[in-house]
């Protein structure tokens, strides 16, 4: 497939901080391609370089076949940008931040006339057209903001934690979206700390301390943990992991929801000696089993396998 990013040795510092170390990838056309970490991770610097908004101390990049160093104005015209802090105007219209947008972009005409009718469409706001943008839920301005993003039919959209503070239901929505605009051969670059929205990508960069520390499809992803993986139901989930974190053979110990995951050498070994842990902690182990790994724990297991390697 057509390559729509490649990166090599991408790097960014700040002084004596670097923000990204040495990230290399490629991100094939009509391709969903998720940054999944934490605040921090340096997935926020790795999409501000490809877009042509801050230069990259190392390494090389090219969007859409343009060097994102020689070509960071072309470039914008070739791609659709969407940031964590939507950029719409909350004192105009739904029609008017898109009338406004399409001016940025250069459409106009019979294409604006079009465009617009299929952001309304989109984006279920053609209703609300009228409507000043301040009074719309978050879900509903997020919609636009992508609508907004996509006006001049880019080949590119990059979406930087695009559902921050959105509830499951509008972020469910949101991904319905990506997923049809995908379907329609745009490439879509998105970041997000949300493990379960991670699962609609087709491929994964686990991201952590500036570096990619995994990345593959989320399914090959989960199917190459191999450490075992025990749920445990107790009477108090924050006091087991306690007691769990600091006892030999644990490889690791989380809450998940109202549950304990805990990953453990080997999983004879923890059958036997995970209830015995818990019973001399004073808890009470309600049940145990072995179960398939999330994303969340592939995360968490990866984040442990590289800072043993440091």
């Amino acid at each position: 497939m057509t390559e729509a990013v490649r990166v090599s040795g991408l790097t960014k510092r700040f002084g004596d901080f670097t923000a990204v170390d040495r990230v290399s990838f490629a991100v094939s056309e009509g391709e969903i391609f998720g940054f999944l970490g934490p605040n921090g991770a340096g997935k926020t610097t790795t999409i501000k370089m490809l877009t042509g908004l801050l230069e990259p101390t190392a390494g090389s990049a090219t969007v859409a076949g343009l060097d994102v160093r020689r070509h960071r104005a072309a470039i914008k015209s070739r791609i659709g940008y969407m940031s964590q802090l939507f950029s719409l105007y909350l004192d105009l219209t739904v029609e008017e931040n898109i009338e406004l947008f399409a001016g940025l972009y250069g459409v106009r005409g019979a294409r604006l006339t079009k465009r617009r009718e299929w952001v309304l469409e989109m984006a279920a706001l053609g209703r609300q057209r009228k409507q000043l943008t301040a009074e719309l839920p978050l879900g509903w301005k997020q919609r636009l903001a992508l609508g907004c993003a996509v006006l001049h039919e880019p080949p590119i959209l990059f979406l930087d934690e695009p559902t921050s503070g959105v509830d499951p239901v509008a972020r469910r929505e949101f991904w319905d979206l990506i997923g049809r605009l995908s379907e329609e051969g745009t490439t879509v670059f998105v970041s997000t700390h949300y493990m379960e929205e991670a699962e609609y990508c087709h491929r994964l960069a686990l991201m952590h301390g500036g570096r990619i520390i995994a990345m593959d499809s989320p399914g090959a992803l989960k199917a190459s943990m191999e450490e075992p993986l025990f749920e445990i139901a107790t009477d108090d989930a924050a006091r087991a992991v306690e007691a769990l974190r600091v006892s030999q053979g644990i490889l690791e110990a989380s809450m998940y929801g109202r549950e304990v995951h805990a990953v453990v050498a080997d999983e004879k070994w923890g059958r036997e000696h995970l209830p015995v842990l818990l019973t001399r902690a004073g808890l009470e182990c309600r049940s145990l089993r072995s179960i398939a790994p999330s994303l969340e724990d592939v995360f968490v297991s990866r984040v442990r396998r590289a800072g043993a390697q440091e």
